[in-house]
């Protein structure tokens, strides 16, 4: 018994350092490399070792607006490698590949009731930390992910999909929930205004919702990335105006709808002109509370719709799956920088000061073994 009791053990937990590196945000603007503990695990949860994380824009907010309190450890697209097992988990062992949410709601609220998941406060608590107060995590070495996370929020990495596929499960969820809140329609013509990451990936998914897609940016080399992704119908900002060109090509009404994927407020006239009376503007990237200047007539007189989409929905994760696993879309082909963690302070300042060549950028922890790669079944 003891010696069955010892492999059990060893299953559970593979050989784990004490202290880890870590990118940590002491203040506004002030990250820094540290080395801090790795966190322990209690019952049910999951520690997984970080092979890729990637660089989300309101990991950047956060840490350029001084909205949260120091220290934390920010980054929530995690994928990785499960490394230990807490007492009371069946449903997964060392050495699974595994992609984890960071957001999960409770189901039996007044907001999950009524489908407004991001509102629910188990959905605004946390459940991955590499340390201090949970914030994502994924910008260190190890991350613990709490039970009820483990639970509803832990994907397996099917053999065959990589890391950095997987890591862009949880963008997708909250790109498939913007999708359906725009409500689009067979045969609608949707803006998509920059076409970043984030601006892509929704102008695919508008285009297998059947629409028509035009897409928008100042960089022609985003624009040649979309055209090879299949979005073909772009404008070069940086010497078209949007507007005019968008209503050349819907006879001279407007688009039917629009998407601002990008996070300026000065922006968000430039939708509201882009789209026909009756059209809806979907605001996506506006995650920094201010103010905007709208013209209320445009909603009141010529019936057009502001609709906000924050974050993922717990309603859709089947479906992120499916699309992120099965590769409908080759996801990687976003990632243009793979920082390791080492140089992680270098990542994060290129992602807050993005450049033409410079699209989803992503750091991935040193010295990550070569088996676990590319869905390796062991």
């Amino acid at each position: 018994m003891a010696i069955a009791g010892q492999f059990a053990l060893e299953d559970r937990r593979r050989t784990i350092p004490a202290t880890m590196l870590a990118a940590v945000y002491r203040g506004v603007n002030d990250v820094r490399l540290e080395s801090v503990t790795v966190p322990e695990v209690g019952a049910g949860e999951l520690l997984v070792r970080v092979h890729t994380c990637g660089i989300c824009g309101t990991d950047l907010k956060k840490i350029a607006t001084g909205s949260h309190s120091a220290p934390r450890i920010f980054g929530h697209e995690t994928s990785g490698e499960v490394a230990a097992v807490g007492e009371g988990v069946e449903d997964f062992r060392v050495g699974d590949r595994v992609v984890v949410f960071h957001h999960i709601p409770c189901g039996e609220c007044y907001y999950c009731e009524h489908k407004t998941f991001a509102q629910c406060e188990t959905y605004k608590k946390v459940g991955c930390t590499a340390g201090f107060e949970p914030s994502g995590g994924g910008f260190a070495e190890y991350v613990r992910v709490m039970d009820w996370i483990v639970r509803r929020g832990t994907v397996q990495i099917p053999k065959g999909v990589s890391y950095e596929q997987a890591c862009f499960l949880e963008p997708v969820n909250t790109c498939l929930k913007g999708i359906e809140r725009l409500g689009i329609q067979p045969g609608d013509t949707v803006l998509t205004i920059g076409q970043g990451p984030i601006g892509i990936i929704l102008s695919t998914l508008a285009q297998r919702a059947g629409a028509t897609v035009i897409t928008s940016d100042l960089y022609e080399q985003r624009l040649t990335i979309s055209r090879d992704l299949g979005l073909t119908n772009g404008i070069d900002a940086s010497c078209a105006e949007t507007v005019q060109e968008v209503r050349k090509r819907t006879e001279g009404r407007g688009a039917d709808a629009a998407i601002l994927a990008v996070g300026g407020n000065s922006l968000i006239k430039t939708a509201m002109d882009a789209v026909r009376p009756g059209g809806r503007v979907l605001l996506f990237a506006q995650t920094v509370r201010s103010e905007a200047t709208i013209d209320p007539s445009a909603v009141c007189v010529d019936e057009k719709t502001l609709i906000g989409s924050y974050s993922a929905s717990v309603d859709l994760q089947e479906a992120s799956v499916q699309f992120v696993m099965n590769q409908e879309m080759n996801l990687e082909r976003l990632i243009s920088h793979r920082f390791a963690l080492s140089d992680g302070l270098e990542a994060l300042r290129l992602a807050a000061h993005p450049q033409a060549d410079s699209m989803k950028i992503v750091i991935q922890p040193d010295g990550f073994t070569s088996r676990t790669q590319e869905g390796s079944s062991e």
